[in-house]
């Protein structure tokens, strides 16, 4: 297939459009047909959203129960997976895959357990710091239309290390089915307190508001759609959230020494996620564009989602063209990728020049589906420009901090009078009063 190729810096900042992750206006006239089979003539996917959550924070398991059954296709009795059903799974999947899974998850934890944060404390000046875990947490995992059991590795290990009490994951059935055997066994893996087949809003609900089956939790963390994006966004207050995350997306910076296979392969592997997936390549060589769309074109031909790799590239693919490397990395850090992945001569030598990108990937053997897997980040990523100020998912989203003041006599004298203006300006006078008998007792 032919690529959209963009000429130059200044045309590609006027069409690298992002996509608004809680874009519900655009959504498929399908989806919308859907919502109002489901909901009423009339209703919009907003509507039937709000009226989700609201059902099941006044309904509980009745409403998460119903809407299973509406939008899921499940019949069921409980939501919670059994032991039963997790030693099925167990036994169910092969050896290989569950080595792999124990690999991916040894991995995942090394990497959590290289970035904890400690206690400080500095007597002297009476000052520190507390690290403590969040005491329950909610995990969401998609599912539906595919298994995703990276992603239960890739939420709950940083959980565990983080040192939360409690992990409780929700997750759709396949539809029509029963939970994916490999989720099952990712989640036992992982150490998931319990883990229910529920997806979607209801989902979100349940463990924002709590019912009597599904606890209500402090922060809920995980990608989803964007009826999940915006239901998160919808609860949050009510408990903490990671993020609002939008389609998945990639650059690829390459420069002419890169492979123009490995190129089609990263954008195809992208592209294949959902029609929604944005794959970029930028480039300083007119001949790589070349032969990485005649690798397109075969690889296309071959792969089973062939046809929504190619509804993606169509959509949202681009390469784009440029003079130079370092006009490249300025582009880059303006567009701030949910995963810029390094093809070029020296990969590590352009690190301290990347300021925006979700997660980073160096060189020819380190693509982004090895971060999807089992590198050991999370894939749980900023996506939609939030790389400017968001951070991939961490043992960080799972921890809160608590200053310690513990100023003795001495070191109270010393800052005293300095707290007792800084009061008065603010015409706080119980404040500085508060201050200064303290003084005054200390003279």
């Amino acid at each position: 297939m032919a690529l959209n190729v963009i000429h130059g810096v200044k045309n590609a900042e006027n069409v690298l459009v992002r996509i608004d992750p809680l874009d519900l206006d655009s959504l498929p006239e399908s989806v919308l047909a859907r919502t109002e089979a489901a909901f009423g003539k009339g209703v919009t996917p907003l509507q039937s959203i709000n009226q989700m959550l609201d059902d099941v924070r006044r309904e509980g398991d009745a409403a998460v129960l119903r809407y299973a059954k509406l939008l899921d296709g499940s019949d069921l009795e409980e939501f919670r997976v059994t032991e039963a059903q997790m030693a099925q799974a167990r036994d169910s999947i092969s050896k290989e895959l569950r080595e792999a899974l124990e690999m991916a998850a040894d991995r995942v934890r090394s990497f959590h357990e290289s970035t904890m944060p400690k206690d400080w404390i500095d007597r002297e000046q009476g000052l520190g710091e507390l690290v403590r875990p969040l005491d329950r947490v909610g995990l969401y995992a998609p599912g539906g239309s595919a298994a995703y059991p990276s992603t239960v590795l890739m939420t709950a290990v940083p959980a565990r290390v983080a040192g939360v009490r409690e992990v409780i994951l929700c997750t759709p059935p396949l539809r029509g089915e029963s939970l994916n055997p490999a989720v099952i066994a990712a989640a036992e893996i992982a150490g998931v307190d319990a883990l229910y087949q529920v997806g979607g809003v209801p989902a979100i609900a349940a463990m924002a508001y709590g019912t009597k089956s599904i606890p209500k939790v402090d922060k809920i963390c995980g990608p989803g759609n964007v009826f999940v994006a915006m239901a998160k966004k919808l609860v949050q207050g009510q408990v903490a959230i990671d993020g609002v995350f939008g389609p998945t997306e990639t650059i690829v910076l390459a420069d002419d020494t890169a492979n123009a296979y490995f190129c089609a392969a990263d954008l195809i592997a992208q592209a294949e996620h959902d029609p929604l997936a944005t794959a970029i390549m930028i480039t300083t060589s007119q001949d790589l564009i070349n032969r990485t769309e005649a690798e397109v074109d075969r690889m296309l031909a071959s792969q089973p989602r062939g046809d929504v790799a190619k509804a993606a590239l169509d959509r949202q693919g681009r390469v784009v063209l440029v003079d130079s490397l370092d006009e490249a990395v300025d582009l880059v850090n303006r567009i701030a990728p949910e995963h810029l992945c390094l093809l070029v001569a020296d990969p590590w030598s352009w690190v301290g020049k990347i300021k925006h990108a979700g997660g980073l990937f160096l060189g020819e053997f380190s693509p982004e589906v090895m971060g999807d897997y089992i590198a050991g980040p999370s894939h749980v990523m900023p996506t939609g420009g939030t790389a400017r100020f968001g951070s991939a998912l961490s043992v960080h989203h799972f921890l809160r901090t608590m200053p310690v003041v513990g100023l003795s006599p001495t070191e109270f004298k010393k800052l005293g009078r300095a707290a007792v203006h800084i009061a008065d300006a603010e015409g706080l006078s119980g404040h500085a009063t508060a201050i200064q008998v303290r003084l005054d007792s200390l003279n």
